[in-house]
């Protein structure tokens, strides 16, 4: 039985759900037509639906850096899945300021479950020492596809799950983590809180305890674990949101809801059409990297079946929770926030927002207006698209705007630092980067 609710504090609780790869046409709400989604459906339904929302990069670890940070690629310390010097997996640095620390410093409670990627075991990167209090899930990315797995990690403790490791009944780490949300919804639920619920489907190896939806459609197997997937995390989410409602704190609790990156489930793009009329997937900086599903809900605050053509990235996000819960923002930051969008105010807008790629070769990629500049190699020349006309990014129009070009091309020089672990040089192939 739930507890009485307390009178609702003045400043809102937040949660921010992440889906691992989901394409962002993959949900009902954007037009998907086989995969079912009703619970997220119906936060878009309760709230606003945001068509030109933005990643923080084309891949799992850097992007989950920028909606921490609320730097883009070309500050924030992970700008890839490993660091191109070692191979290996970068972590944030001890001094890096997250949307975490800032909240507990405004004397939130604050939790993560499911998937950080930002710092392996005994490192500077490690949840709980940036802000979170209360830690449950994966570390490592490569681990994260093991939906079966033996053990988690809680706080800075490895916890053995029993049932898996012995032959008992194995539990699926979706449900694991919806429990663990729901655990931390109610425990605090008298406190203003942060929740950061960072789902690790649909992301390969696909696997799920059971796909009824859609066992009998003639489709591939893959195709019908990924939609299965999609729709076990989008029943927990429901679970998450149900219990708002039944312990009263709706009304005061913004949720988010996002994915990391562009579609990754590359087999199901034509079945799904999860990339939509976009250029590209997972690990590019065309649209279809980039472009998120983003939604927003708060009731009495944020109308109603809003659809919002504002553009905005993961690295706005910090600034956003930092202003609507009356929290100090980080200092050097790229992002601003979107309070306005959300509360039905005049939004101040970015001159441009930046992404970069260190995948087979450094790729870098510019919004400035409905212009998306993309070059590839530091000695690439600058390809420009009108997304206005051109949202499938196949004409270039360079030769005919050089002045659009050259301001760009202003941008690239001073856009980014260098970094020791993402050291980049003209035209440089590299070898497939690890999964994430």
């Amino acid at each position: 039985m739930a507890l009485p609710a307390a009178a609702a504090p003045s400043r809102p609780n937040i949660v921010f759900i992440l889906a691992d790869d989901l394409g962002n046409f993959d949900l009902g709400c954007y037009g998907q037509k086989l995969i079912k989604t009703p619970n997220i459906d119906r936060i878009a339904a309760e709230g606003m639906l945001f068509k030109q929302a933005y990643t923080g990069a084309t891949v799992c670890a850097p992007s989950r850096s920028c909606l921490m940070t609320g730097q883009h690629t070309g500050h924030t310390t992970v700008r890839a899945n490993q660091s191109l010097r070692t191979k290996q997996r970068v972590p944030l640095n001890a001094g890096d300021v997250t949307v975490a620390k800032v909240l507990k410093d405004a004397g939130y409670a604050t939790g993560i479950f499911g998937k950080w990627g930002l710092g392996e075991p005994e490192t500077t990167g490690l949840p709980n020492r940036h802000g979170f209090d209360d830690w449950f899930g994966f570390l490592n990315q490569d681990h994260a596809v093991d939906y079966y797995t033996d053990y988690l990690w809680r706080n800075q403790n490895k916890e053995i799950l029993k049932g898996n490791l012995n032959g008992g009944k194995k539990e699926y780490t979706t449900d694991l983590f919806t429990r663990e949300a729901k655990r931390f919804i109610r425990q605090h639920q008298r406190d203003p809180f942060f929740l950061y619920l960072a789902y690790t489907t649909p992301h390969k190896d696909l696997m799920v305890p059971r796909d009824e939806w859609y066992s009998r459609e003639n489709w591939s197997e893959d195709d019908k674990l990924y939609a299965a997937m999609t729709t076990w995390m989008d029943r927990g989410i429901g679970e998450v949101t149900a219990l708002l409602k039944e312990l009263k704190i709706d009304d005061n609790t913004l949720v988010f809801f996002s994915s990391d990156n562009g579609a990754g489930h590359k087999s199901g793009i034509p079945l799904f059409h999860s990339t939509g009329p976009f250029r590209g997937a997972k690990g590019e900086v065309w649209e279809g990297g980039i472009r998120a599903p983003m939604l927003a809900r708060w009731p009495g605050k944020i109308k109603a079946g809003v659809v919002s053509e504002q553009p905005w990235a993961f690295w706005d996000f910090p600034p956003t929770a930092a202003e609507l819960t009356g929290a100090k923002a980080p200092a050097n930051i790229d992002g601003i926030s979107v309070a306005p969008t959300l509360t039905g105010r005049k939004q101040p807008q970015h001159e441009f927002l930046y992404w970069e790629n260190h995948g087979r070769r450094f790729e870098q990629a510019v919004r400035m207006g409905d212009w998306k500049a993309i070059r590839q190699g530091l000695d690439g020349k600058v390809a420009l698209y009108d997304l206005a006309s051109d949202i499938g990014e196949t004409t270039d129009l360079a030769l005919e705007n050089p002045g659009v070009v050259k301001r760009i091309e202003e941008i690239l020089r001073t856009v980014r630092t260098e970094a020791p672990e993402y050291p980049i040089g003209a035209g440089r192939e590299r070898k497939k980067a690890v999964k994430g």
